[in-house]
């Protein structure tokens, strides 16, 4: 009889682990994993505690590893049930995180449990990466175990990241890359002066207006293979200026950019820098990247996962980079990384739920992908 997810899903979602707090989720997730036969390392860094355990077989099978976080977002007023209170109703299970993502953990786990009980496990290597930072600022959480991975020489032969990548049913959707991130701040410092006298000011509106066409009057680039075209957002200008007759003393703006594989952060920075200098010397400017963008090209992971997507599912497992970052932007450093878990209509949504057989439904697929990739 195949283990049931329910309970462990509940039992994490009564956690209420909003980023960084962690009450209690990773020991529920030690006392769940420990039985099994899993060595259990917790990590902490900072305020953040992580999570590392593995099954070893012995032998030299390949190792798969489950990369996932117990951390949530705030939850909000007005839920249905308690965001903590893992209630389920008709067949629906109600929680933050129900989603994003401690049901995909719980599911990973069940399919793990039944892989251990079955022999499944011993073809190979199973280990678990969970974090309590993915949904914070994510510095002192999947970053920090994967360095102390590479320091004990624990390298996966691929990693599966159980964010909620199907859209409408449950294994459409394969991430098998993802988009950077970078944005920006820019000041632009003028010379403050009365509107009727420009020759005795300096605007830096009219600077930074030239800036910013500059930066948007063409498109980035025109996509790629695997990738949607690049994009630049400005997501706000401010000046502060409440007089009509003043030329201001300096504007700010602020903005994104979400790029694929034809651009790095650094050198959109150096872009961006190299327009600052010519329109406006007199400037400021900070930059922060969450990454660069990332692909695993179709391959035997890949192919796994979609072989198990299509017996368990009956869906071809669309592949897809489209969406924000997750940790898998990170994992790609150490071995090939592709997301696929639950249907994500209501992450991050008030009364976040998931039906309790698609939770169900969705260990069931986890099952599939380790036989497929313990061979």
């Amino acid at each position: 009889m195949a283990t049931d997810p329910l309970p462990l899903a509940q039992a994490l979602i009564r956690c209420a682990s909003v980023t960084p707090a962690d009450d209690g989720a990773m020991a529920v997730l030690e006392g769940a994993l420990a039985p099994l036969g899993f060595e259990l390392m917790r990590l902490r860094f900072g305020e953040v505690e992580n999570l590392f355990a593995i099954r070893r077989s012995g032998g030299n099978g390949p190792h798969l590893c489950f990369a996932g976080h117990t951390d949530v977002v705030p939850p909000g007023e007005g839920w249905r049930h308690g965001p903590f209170d893992g209630a389920v109703e008709d067949g629906v299970l109600y929680g933050r995180g129900a989603v994003d993502m401690k049901g995909g953990v719980a599911a990973f786990l069940a399919a793990a449990a039944d892989a251990v009980a079955d022999g499944t496990a011993d073809r190979g290597t199973l280990s678990f990466l969970i974090t309590g930072d993915e949904e914070g600022v994510a510095t002192d959480g999947t970053t920090r175990v994967l360095d102390w991975m590479e320091e004990k020489r624990i390298i996966p032969d691929m990693c599966l990241v159980g964010e909620p990548t199907s859209r409408a049913r449950l294994g459409d959707t394969i991430k098998v890359g993802r988009r950077g991130s970078v944005s920006a701040e820019i000041i632009v410092h003028g010379t403050q002066g009365h509107v009727a006298y420009p020759d005795r000011a300096d605007n830096p509106i009219h600077r930074l207006v030239r800036v910013l066409h500059r930066l948007t009057a063409a498109p980035l680039d025109a996509g790629t293979e695997w990738f949607q075209p690049s994009t630049l957002q400005v997501t706000s200008v401010d000046v502060g200026n409440l007089t009509g007759n003043i030329v201001p003393a300096r504007a700010v703006a602020r903005l994104n950019i979400r790029f694929n594989d034809t651009h790095k952060a650094a050198s959109l920075e150096a872009w961006i820098r190299g327009i600052l200098a010519e329109e406006a010397p007199r400037h400021e400017a900070s930059f922060s990247s969450s990454g660069d963008a990332f692909l695993t090209k179709p391959g035997p992971f890949v192919e796994a996962l979609q072989r198990a997507v299509r017996a368990e599912t009956g869906e071809e497992g669309l592949l897809d980079t489209g969406g924000g970052t997750s940790d898998a932007r990170f994992i790609t450093r150490l071995c090939p990384v592709a997301e696929l878990g639950a249907v994500g209509t209501t992450m991050h949504k008030l009364d976040e739920c998931t039906p309790v057989e698609e939770l169900r439904r969705l260990s069931s697929l986890y099952g599939a992908v380790i036989r497929e990739c313990l061979g």
